[in-house]
This record gives C-alpha cells, sequence and structure tokens, in this order.
C-alpha cells in the first residue's frame, strides 16, 4: 500500500470552549454569564476559574506547540467582550483575545474561532429568555459581525454555533439562555430556528465580505445504530439521523429545512417563528467546511420510544448497551469505525471538507504529585480514531481538513466535572480544590508530540 501521507496543510489541535478554560469570570470588565452563577454541586466545580487560561494562555499555547499542533480553536466569550450582550463592547475585553490570538500566531498555531457556546449574557437571559427572543438574535449578530470585522486580519476559520443540533433537542434548554417556560416542542423548534437563522445570517455576511475566510456548520454528530434488523429499529436510527444530522447541515449549505422536517412542523402545527424573509436567507447560505464532533455511537430500539414522540426526542427514551463496543465509565462507547462512518457519510453527501474538530475519551485520573500518568486507554483511543480518519480519507475519498482533540489541556467537562478528563496534560486540581493548577504531561502528551511531527505519517 502507498504510504497515506496526510497533505502538508492539515490541522492538528485542540478544542476548547470560553467557560470552560478561562476563569476570569469577572475581571477586566467581563459582564456576567448563565454559567457565571452556578453553583458547585457535590460533583461539580463552579466556572470561576476553570483552568485559568486567561492568566496562563502563554503556557498552555507553548504545551501545545511542544504537541506539533498547529491550530487551536477556542471560543469569544460573548459577555466578555459585551457585557450585556446587547449594550456596549469592553475594549479590554478585546483586547485579551488579540493577546490570544496573536500568542498562537507567534507560534505557528492557526486561530479557529466559535462565537457561542452555551454561555448566554446574563442580561440576555433574564430579560428576554435567550434565543428565544428575537431581540437576542439580533444582539448576537451584532456581536458575530463586531468580531467577524475586528479579527479577520487574522483569524481564517470560524464556526458559529457550537453542537448546533443540541438546539434541536432537550439539551436546548440548558444552554440557549432559556430561563422560563414549559420546555415545549413550540419553545424548542423556534429557539433552534432563531440560531439557524443567526448562523445563516453570519456565514452570509462572510461571504459577501471577506473571500478569505472560511466558515462552517458544526454539530455533535449522532452515529446510529439500529438495535436490530426490524425495519422498524432502521428507520428509528434513519429518522434520528435526518432530524439531528442532516437537517442542520441542509440548512447550512443552502438547502433549508429538511422536507421530513418540515413535513412535522406542518403536519403538528408547530410554532417556530419562522418568517418568509428567514426562508429568503436560508436560500443564500453556504459552507466552506463541514465540522462536528464526535465521540461515540448510540445503539438504539424503537420498542423504547412512546407513542407520539417527536423524533428530536427518540434518544431520550431509545437507548440501548451495544455488546460489540466497550465504554468508558460514562457509558460512551469506544467506536472509531463509527468516526470513519460520520466521515465518510457527510462528505459523500455534501461533498464539501469535513472537519472533526472535538474526538476525545473522558477517564478518571488522579496525579500522585511524582509519577507520569500511564494513560494507555486515552492513546489507544486517539491511535484508533485517526487512524479510522485515514481509512475515510485513502479508502473512502473523503476530504477531511484536520483533527482536533477536545481539551487536551484538562478542563472542567461541560457539566462541570473536573474529574472526567480529556486531557494529555494534566491540571493539577479537583472539583473543590483548585490547588496549584500545575500542568503535568502525560503519557499521551509524548505520543501527541511523536505522531504530529510527522504529520500522522506513521498511522
Amino acid at each position: 500500500m502507498t504510504k497515506r501521507k496526510l497533505p502538508s496543510s492539515f490541522f492538528w489541535g485542540n478544542s476548547v470552549s470560553s467557560m470552560q478554560t478561562e476563569g476570569a469570570w469577572n475581571e477586566d470588565g467581563k459582564g456576567l454569564s448563565v454559567y457565571d452563577i452556578r453553583p458547585a454541586g457535590k460533583n461539580t466545580t463552579d466556572w470561576h476559574v476553570a483552568i485559568d487560561e486567561y492568566h496562563r494562555y502563554e503556557e498552555d499555547l507553548d504545551l501545545m506547540k511542544d504537541m506539533n499542533m498547529n491550530m487551536y480553536r477556542i471560543q469569544i466569550s460573548w459577555s466578555r467582550v459585551c457585557p450585556d450582550g446587547d449594550g456596549e463592547f469592553n475594549e479590554k475585553g478585546i483586547a485579551f483575545y488579540d493577546l490570544l490570538i496573536n500568542a498562537m500566531l507567534e507560534r505557528g498555531i492557526e486561530p479557529m474561532v466559535c462565537l457561542y457556546h452555551f454561555d448566554m449574557p446574563l442580561h440576555l437571559a433574564n430579560n428576554y429568555n435567550g434565543f428565544m427572543s428575537r431581540h437576542v438574535l439580533d444582539a448576537f449578530v451584532r456581536f458575530g459581525k463586531k468580531m467577524i470585522d475586528h479579527f479577520s486580519d487574522r483569524v481564517k476559520y470560524w464556526i458559529v454555533f457550537n453542537e448546533h443540533n443540541l438546539y434541536f433537542q432537550d439539551e436546548v434548554f440548558n444552554i440557549s439562555g432559556y430561563e422560563k417556560g414549559s420546555k415545549t416542542l413550540d419553545d424548542m423548534y423556534t429557539i433552534f430556528h432563531h440560531t439557524a437563522v443567526a448562523h445563516v445570517r453570519l456565514a452570509n455576511y462572510i461571504h459577501e465580505n471577506y473571500d478569505d475566510l472560511k466558515i462552517g456548520g458544526m454539530l455533535a454528530y449522532q452515529q446510529i445504530y439500529p438495535e436490530t434488523c426490524q425495519p422498524q429499529d432502521i428507520w428509528t436510527a434513519k429518522k434520528i439521523q435526518e432530524f439531528l444530522n442532516f437537517n442542520i447541515y441542509d440548512i447550512d449549505t443552502g438547502h433549508g429545512y429538511s422536507p421530513e422536517v418540515m413535513q412535522y412542523i406542518q403536519d403538528n402545527n408547530i410554532q417556530a417563528d419562522i418568517q418568509a424573509a428567514d426562508l429568503v436567507e436560508f436560500k443564500q447560505a453556504k459552507a466552506d467546511f463541514l465540522a462536528f464532533s464526535y465521540y461515540c455511537s448510540w445503539t438504539i430500539s424503537s420498542e423504547k420510544i412512546p407513542d407520539n414522540v417527536a423524533p428530536n426526542r427518540y434518544l431520550n427514551f431509545a437507548g440501548v448497551e451495544n455488546k460489540y463496543l466497550k465504554a468508558n465509565d460514562w457509558g460512551w462507547t469506544i467506536d472509531p469505525l463509527g468516526f470513519r462512518n460520520a466521515i465518510t457519510t457527510m462528505y459523500d453527501r455534501y461533498r464539501i471538507p469535513i472537519f472533526p474538530i472535538e474526538n476525545g475519551i473522558g477517564l478518571k485520573e488522579v496525579w500522585d504529585g511524582e509519577h507520569m500518568i500511564e494513560d494507555d486507554e486515552r492513546i489507544a483511543y486517539h491511535h484508533d480514531h485517526i487512524k479510522a480518519l485515514k481509512d475515510a480519507v485513502f479508502l473512502d475519498g473523503a476530504k477531511v481538513l484536520g483533527y482536533l482533540g477536545w481539551g487536551l489541556i484538562d478542563i472542567p467537562s461541560s457539566h462541570a466535572d473536573v474529574e472526567k478528563r480529556y486531557g494529555a496534560v494534566y491540571v493539577n486540581r479537583s472539583n473543590h480544590d483548585l490547588k496549584d493548577l500545575k500542568r503535568v504531561p502525560k503519557k499521551s502528551f509524548y505520543w501527541f508530540q511523536k505522531i504530529l511531527k510527522d504529520n500522522g505519517d506513521s498511522l
């Protein structure tokens, strides 16, 4: 077999959100977000410090460079640069991202920016119920355009919403600034539609004004297997993928809502604030790449789903154990072939470059203060998933831009659990004890260093 050499332009890197890294929750004029007021729990932390990257970004970027990474996907915190979300911009907040992005470029690390990763400005959540409101939609687009204009000379890769399909599931009520309501299907569809309009509006703005910028849709890819060959299981799996994968990318690529989804809206008289002008904007949309997160796959049984449940909610009921796959302590399966399947399926369908920008495994690890953490399970996970990516490229013909791991310097999980660690670098803190926040390379750090040095050619 010919040696499987990826292009020299291939991106290797790390992905994070602002609230899971920065800390500095009340410094330099930052406004409150909904995360800043969430208290610690028995098995969770608060969001005030995270890993203190606001003050330690130089050290963290040096670690990424030492691992031979050439991309870092960050989020610009809306409430850091615009404290109320719809008011005056905070120059000190913008200046922090100037420093961070310039420091990346000085190290040969390409920045990618995400504009929203769940942390709604508190003012907009309390006063407008977050993305339920067209006012918040407009305020977000204003913020996005300001960031694009300011950083366009240095940031060439953009995404708007992290894991956009989560806004078409019940998780939407935790991540959209939704503070009051009955969590109805109408509300879910309204919030999703408003975020879809925001994404399309900003993508169209980039394509109308900047020839050298690239923007893509991003979702949490739902790799779904039917439990059996019973046709109803297969149909249910197909339905989930249509609503939670293809519908989002269809909008991002100018095709508008999936016909299946739109028929469901009409048949069930769902009130989603879909306006004629929105659909005109949708027709103008295009994507330069399609990004996604991938951690595991899911297996479903149609028999577990109650009658008259929306496809958006099938996963609330249908999950069953996959006896063919191992799982981590949180029940997330380890399925590199599913990763290949995701890449190949999306490239075959859309013929647009694919970009997996989150991948990794959460493990329970404690540093004894002396010995290196031997995270062989993490090494095996990334080894097998990168190899699966290369299979998608060299065996299936997919075009892939890069591979970004998630939280490769330890961060609190999305549900505020520091003990669920994804990193190749240990950060010395626990949920309730900040300790010294020391960065300590694990065994996987040196594995990444070696693998990325030759652009992954050895896999």
